[in-house]
């Protein structure tokens, strides 16, 4: 079965979402015990730059295009890095104050942060770059969102369609795992969650012989 947050039945909602702790807080054990420490410098870089900036120019969004292990070989590349660097920082600056903006709901905020950075090459569809470079002009706040977080959801019976606002929807997912997670919750963030979700999605190791 699978519910959403804007479900008529925000009790089954609930109760799925008590059942997904028992595989992630297990999952981000396992990420913190398996993934280097050192993986995540990137993104804590261009979080410390943007945040001095309040924005994120090409070569920060260069490094998250490495950071998350996406193909640079793409017509949008090109036309990205044919574009000022301040026009880029116009937009990313846009976004940030956006998903930063604590008036605003995590959701809301994130569906307004991803549909500023649209107007970028590149972040017109798909949500996996256009989610890191949210969450690096916000850590505290945004999480990322990738193929695995999607299976990882899938799994777990927590639906998140890939009709236009998934980002903002993902994130109020988040919340929703925050709101009910209990104990298991206690100092995650929607981060902390995003890699318990990549863990729990990630492809099942072959079998030994």
């Amino acid at each position: 079965m699978n519910v959403t947050t804007n479900s008529a039945s925000g009790k089954e909602f609930a109760a799925l979402c008590r059942q997904a702790w028992d595989v992630l807080a297990p999952a981000r054990a396992a990420y913190l015990a398996h993934v280097s420490p050192h993986y995540d410098e990137v993104l804590h870089e261009v979080a410390q730059r943007a945040e001095h900036a309040g924005s994120l120019g090409k070569t920060d969004i260069a490094a998250l295009v490495v950071w998350k292990r996406l193909s640079a070989q793409t017509r949008w590349v090109s036309t990205l890095m044919s574009l000022p660097d301040a026009q880029v920082r116009a937009v990313t600056e846009r976004a940030s104050s956006a998903v930063r903006d604590t008036a605003l709901t995590r959701g809301e905020a994130a569906r307004q942060g991803r549909g500023i950075i649209a107007e970028l090459p590149g972040f017109r569809t798909g949500d996996a770059l256009a989610s890191a470079v949210l969450t690096a002009a916000a850590p505290a706040r945004m999480a990322v969102y990738d193929r695995r977080v999607q299976h990882a959801l899938d799994a777990l019976g927590l639906l998140l369609t890939a009709t236009p606002g998934r980002y903002g929807r993902y994130l109020q997912l988040l919340d929703g795992l925050l709101q009910h997670g209990g104990r298991h919750a206690a100092n995650w963030t929607a981060r902390d969650i995003d890699t318990a979700l990549y863990w729990t999605g990630r492809p099942a190791p072959a079998p030994s012989h």
